[in-house]
């Protein structure tokens, strides 16, 4: 599920509310029309999130070795069935959660969110070159601003190399950083 939220951007809700059948895998599309939250069935955050999207050869037989292992693997099929509820809902928002931070603590992250793979999709999409308005449709977002302004502060290796020739600049280009003492 994280490797399909960092890949397409998927919110947690949306992950969550996959069903077999919005995958086309001849097609290489993924349908996004529903989400799921507190186990309930609704649509999709946004109309700008309920969107046909592409998906890559990669990431799709990842999907076809996930179904294949799922018992749960009907076109009505939760893509994330629980065992817990015998696939009559997916798995639960808190149980993906407690997932997550086992993970991140047994990789010396500390603690993450479910939508910290959301922000790590529009950093990787910033740092590959992406146009913005590219970034926009890719994220679903109706509004760039939203893009820009709430996922627009990502530290992207760019940005750490664009950091690192203006402080060479104003440093002069020394290595090391001399302290000027200020008279008065």
């Amino acid at each position: 599920m994280a490797l399909l939220c960092v890949s397409l951007g998927l919110r947690i809700s949306e992950a969550l509310a996959l069903k077999w059948g919005d995958v086309d895998s001849l097609g290489a599309k993924l349908r996004v029309e529903r989400g799921i939250v507190c186990q309930k069935v609704d649509t999709p955050k946004t109309a700008e999130s309920r969107k046909l999207m592409t998906v890559d050869a990669a990431l799709l037989e990842l999907l076809k070795t996930w179904k294949q292992s799922t018992q749960f693997s009907s076109q009505d099929d939760w893509m994330f069935a629980s065992p817990v509820q015998l696939g009559r809902l997916p798995w639960s928002y808190d149980a993906i959660w407690r997932v997550y931070q086992k993970a991140a603590k047994a990789a010396g992250n500390g603690s993450i969110g479910t939508h910290t793979m959301r922000h790590t999709f529009r950093s990787w999409l910033d740092s590959v070159g992406t146009q913005v308005g590219v970034q926009q449709k890719l994220m679903r977002h109706a509004d760039i601003r939203t893009t820009m302004n709430v996922y627009g502060d990502a530290a992207t290796d760019d940005m750490n190399q664009a950091h690192r020739k203006i402080a060479g600049l104003a440093l002069n280009g020394r290595k090391e950083r001399q302290v000027i003492p200020v008279s008065s």
